[in-house]
């Protein structure tokens, strides 16, 4: 059997065929055509005004943050339970990260330990759309309409994914996504912010290509950033977007599969699919019931020892030690995050994997649980 990847991509000749004509015909007068052509399409299917593409998701959040205006002093909150990339900007900008506690069922934010993080020094709210989960956005749009604060849909782990028929990437103020090397479509690095209010598409653009006044070359109003993308890394992810549906099918396929084979298992969750979300299942999370008493490292342990990867769920951000005092104020807060973590791994989630390399990560996990092993699929 071949090597198992936690994550990779799927390229075909499709993809091959479009970036060969960025390389070949990509420059002078189309120098940024499948920028511009992506940046288009992709805030079209997401039912938003505008789309900015960047050189990672990060920036993204970065660019969109500084636009706002979020400054030293100010409050924004987060999950817990994320990449380190979604509070990141956040303290670029000195600005405070505020981790709220997730909910049980979506691992997302939870709305009721939102609110009870907002202060007058709160200035947005970012909401993650964990491994293709869904937050409660009703209840998370009511909040911040309350408040008068902007929600900012963090969807980097969520393209395909929708909350009551609406796609993730449409809430908010604002909405990001990754393209990054393990996403459901890649560009190798890369990201795209997407709009809809005038004055900040604006502002975002300006901030982008080094606060460049328009009209007058070489002239900058502003000290700002080069978070510009370029035309063959915008031609791989336009050519990706043209098999989304192709793609996500996949990513849902993976996640079925991992169900069926641990189906008879009781006390296991699975990302949250079904009712009001459609999941775009970018990684499959299994988190182990207490009755298991197995913590994630442990389970890592036991995969890794058997030779195969293993990935744990988003450690809680206070918890890092690039956040040095802040376990001991936010373990006692947030109590979902912190044990929803400590029994959560993700599972395999690259698209080359096959049903025999599927079936035996399984039987590894049935074994630690005491289960006897399922039979390869002929």
């Amino acid at each position: 059997m071949k090597p198992i990847f936690m994550a990779g991509p799927w390229i075909t000749e499709h993809e091959v065929k479009i970036v060969e004509d960025a390389m070949r015909n990509g420059w002078y007068e189309k120098a940024y055509y499948y920028v511009e052509t992506f940046q288009r399409e992709f805030a079209k299917y997401h039912d938003r005004k505008y789309g900015i593409m960047t050189p990672n998701c990060t920036t993204a959040i970065h660019l969109l943050l500084t636009a706002m205006g979020i400054k030293d002093g100010d409050e924004v909150i987060v999950p817990e339970c994320t990449w380190i990339a979604t509070a990141a900007p956040v303290t670029y900008l000195r600005a405070t990260p505020v981790f709220c506690d997730i909910n049980e069922k979506t691992w997302c934010s939870d709305p009721k330990s939102v609110e009870k993080y907002i202060t007058p020094r709160t200035k947005a709210i970012i909401v993650v759309d964990l491994f293709g989960n869904m937050p409660q956005m009703d209840e998370l749009l009511v909040l911040a309409n309350k408040y008068g604060l902007p929600l900012i849909e963090d969807a980097a782990e969520a393209l395909g994914s929708l909350y009551k028929g609406t796609k993730a990437g449409k809430f908010g103020i604002g909405s990001v996504f990754s393209f990054h090397r393990t996403k459901t479509i890649t560009t190798g690095e890369g990201g795209m912010l997407l709009l809809d209010d005038d004055e900040l598409f604006e502002r975002c653009m300006f901030l982008r290509d080094h606060g460049r006044v328009k009209g007058i070359a070489y002239y900058n109003s502003e000290v700002a950033y080069k978070y510009m993308p370029f035309n063959i890394q915008a031609a791989l992810g336009y050519a990706q977007f043209q098999r989304l549906a192709e793609l996500v099918a996949r990513k849902r396929e993976l996640l079925q599969m991992y169900k069926e084979r641990l189906a008879d298992i009781e006390d296991l969750q699975f990302n949250d699919d079904g009712g009001d979300v459609f999941n775009g299942a970018w990684v499959t999370g299994l988190v182990f019931g207490r009755s298991h008493n197995i913590s994630k490292e442990e389970a890592m342990k036991k995969i890794e020892e058997k030779g195969f990867p293993a990935r744990p769920f988003f450690y809680p951000l206070s918890s890092l030690p690039a956040y040095p005092g802040y376990r001991q104020i936010y373990e006692p807060r947030n109590p979902n995050a912190y044990d929803i973590s400590s029994r959560g791994i993700n599972l395999p989630c690259a698209f080359n994997l096959t049903e025999e390399q599927i079936d035996a990560y399984c039987n590894v996990i049935r074994e630690m649980l005491g289960r006897k092993p399922i039979g390869g699929k002929k």
